[in-house]
This record gives C-alpha cells, structure tokens and sequence, in this order.
C-alpha cells in the first residue's frame, strides 16, 4: 500500500470467515491495479456510520453482506433498478462521493447454477429456504431466468410473504407462495429445486443444517449459498439421497466478479478468483 492506493472492502456481521479480501486483492493483483480490500465488522448500531464513511475516507466502494443488505440503502445516494427490485444491495460505488448501490447476487448465482449443473431453469418448480437480502437477490433473478413456479419458506412466515408478494409484482406471469419453514416438506416432495439462502450450515456452526434429512430426495437439485464449508450439513444429506448438488463458491466468485467490474472497470480475472478461493477452501 502507497498513498495512491485505493481502498474497497466488506460491511457485515460477522465477517472473519470471508473469503473476498483474498479474492479480490488477488484479482487486483493480477490486473496490475493498485487497489486494495478489507473486511470490516459492523456493529448493528452503526452501520449508517459505515456507509457515511465510505464517503469520508474517499473508498471506491465496498460489499454489503449478512445482514445489511437491506439497511444500507436508507443511507445511499441512488439505488439502481435492479437493486431497488430486489430490495437489497450487495456492492457500494462511491462515484465522486455519491454512493451508489447495486445487487451483483442474483445474476451471479443463476450464472453459476445453470453453468455448473446445466439444469433448464423453466422445467423447474423450486422451493427457496429464507426471505432476506440474499433471497431476494436469488428469487428475482431465477424468475427473470424463467424459472416457472417458487415456494419461499421462512422461519418467520410474514416475512416469506411479504417477499412473495414482492416478487409477484415484479415477475407477473411466474406462480410464486410462502410456507412456513416447518411446513415446506410437503413442497419438497413435488419440487424439483431447492435453494438454501439463510446462513444456517455457515462456519463454525457447519454441523447445523435448515431441514431434516428424511425432507430431502433423489429428484431433487439442492443448491446451498454457502460457500464455507463448500460442502455443508444440508449437501452431504441431499447427496447419500441421491440428489444432485450445488455449492455456494461459483456465486460468491461470479457476484465478487461483478463488484470487480463496478469498482475498476476493467473485466474481473475470474479464473484468478476461482482459484484462489477453491485453493483456500480445500485448505481449511
């Protein structure tokens, strides 16, 4: 670092797992670009500080992860469509000290589902596990994909709806309900997708999972946001079912590409990306 370096980074709680400040200050690397990337953990009582900051410290921006996506926005300048669709934002720009907020998830994670498992997405019926901000994020881009028919279930049902509701609005023609997470194995059983977005399985808590075993079936694809473990509680269950897996890691890289784009401009290394997490991830 110099006194020309640019200064990007990660606001959430916690943050000690994460893997972006190895990613992309690699990428930065690799790319020749003088910028560098740290995480910060927020207190929930200040995170309208940690934004203004942002502004203050003349940072080029930064990522947004659990649980600030939504709280963020009441402090930005602009919201972009997208974002304000989703209701959640996951990368901050500062353009000149107006702090713009942008949503990299959703397109991420159907990028990495359809590229890794090749599934046709309008063949699918799925069900979503959690109704914050990585939810959103996932469930509009899968319905804009042309994914037919989703079922949100959430431990707090009103939250499942209003986010039903939502995305409702926002893609007409798709069929989309709430459950309350204990009852979503009826579902199950018809579904042919299942997209776990709650941190439920997250390190250090990796024996944790969000459904019983006995819920899960060899019919299905079960895709799980988490990236560490890549292999968590709730994909070694669906895989002895006989089911098809998805980890979180293509989603975390192609969403950090995205924010890559956003900060520098110049087209993200993902092969870089790749490599440097998937290095970490099978050191751990």
């Amino acid at each position: 670092m110099d006194s020309q370096t640019i200064l990007t980074g990660l606001f959430g709680h916690p943050v000690g797992h994460s893997l972006s400040p190895l990613m992309h200050n690699r990428a930065f690397e690799a790319c020749g670009l003088n910028y560098r990337y740290a995480a910060f953990d927020i207190d929930p009582s200040r995170v309208q500080e940690a934004v203004q900051a942002v502004r203050a410290l003349g940072m080029r921006g930064v990522n947004v992860t659990i649980p600030y996506k939504v709280t963020v926005m009441d402090y930005l300048d602009e919201v972009d469509e997208e974002a304000k669709i989703i209701g959640a934002v996951n990368t901050i720009v500062n353009e000149g000290g107006k702090l713009v907020g942008y949503n990299t998830d959703g397109r991420g994670y159907v990028r990495s589902l359809t590229e890794e498992t090749g599934i046709d997405l309008a063949s699918q019926s799925a069900v979503l596990l959690g109704a914050g901000g990585a939810a959103r994020g996932v469930a509009i881009a899968l319905l804009k994909a042309g994914l037919p028919s989703l079922v949100i279930a959430n431990r707090t049902v009103e939250k499942a709806e209003q986010l039903a509701a939502h995305m409702k609005q926002a893609v007409p023609q798709a069929t989309v309900c709430a459950l309350p997470l204990n009852k979503v194995a009826e579902a199950l059983a018809t579904s042919t997708l299942l997209i776990q977005t709650t941190s439920i399985g997250m390190h250090p808590k990796t024996e944790a999972s969000p459904l019983p075993a006995e819920t899960l079936h060899g019919g299905l694809t079960v895709s799980d946001l988490i990236y560490n473990p890549m292999e968590t509680r709730l994909l070694r269950d669906a895989k002895a079912k006989g089911a098809r897996v998805h980890c979180g890691v293509g989603m975390f890289i192609y969403q950090g590409a995205l924010s890559f784009e956003y900060w520098t401009g110049r087209p993200a290394p993902v092969n870089v990306m790749r490599e440097v997490v998937m290095d970490a991830l099978r050191g751990q």
